[in-house]
């Protein structure tokens, strides 16, 4: 948990370096699936002017009962497709949660943990629309410790 909070704040700090001689590139979107695991909203911001490195983090929740609380955190690099504003997104996330989290696999219920992380690579296309819109598709296998698990993500939200 320290090293997530720790990552995360270094993160906002950077941004804050850079962000004195680039035009900043913001998102606010809505996630079903991907790095939330079920649902986040997420503030993502891009360190350069042009498509490349940028950070996100977000909040949402896993749906178990009760519902436990996410906190998602990552990085991403955007690769140009195209000019009209199509991207390649490689990412890499850690998601924080209460929750033993294990989609369709068989949880391992051994270990007594209270706080569990979730290590979540991506890759996927996204679109920026003239009207500042943003939507993506992404695959976003889940890795913890109840092993592998193929997942995939959407989301859909605002540029400014």
């Amino acid at each position: 948990m320290r090293f997530l909070f720790l990552s995360f704040l270094i993160f906002c700090c950077s941004s804050f370096l850079f962000g004195q001689s680039i035009s900043k590139r913001q998102s606010v979107y809505f996630e079903l699936g991907g790095n939330g695991l079920f649902t986040s909203v997420n503030y993502d911001y891009q360190l350069t002017k042009k498509p490349g490195f940028g950070i996100r983090a977000g909040i949402g929740f896993f749906s178990t009962n009760p519902f436990q609380l996410t906190i998602p955190v990552g990085i991403n690099y955007l690769f140009e497709l195209q000019p009209d504003k199509s991207y390649m997104e490689l990412g890499f996330g850690a998601t924080c949660t209460k929750a033993n989290v294990s989609l369709y696999l068989e949880p391992d219920l051994t270990k007594k943990r209270t706080n569990f992380g979730n290590y979540i690579p991506s890759i996927g296309y996204r679109k920026h629309t003239k009207k500042s819109l943003m939507w993506r598709l992404s695959l976003t296998p889940v890795v913890n410790q109840n092993g592998f698990a193929p997942f995939f993500g959407g989301s859909f939200g605002k540029l400014f």
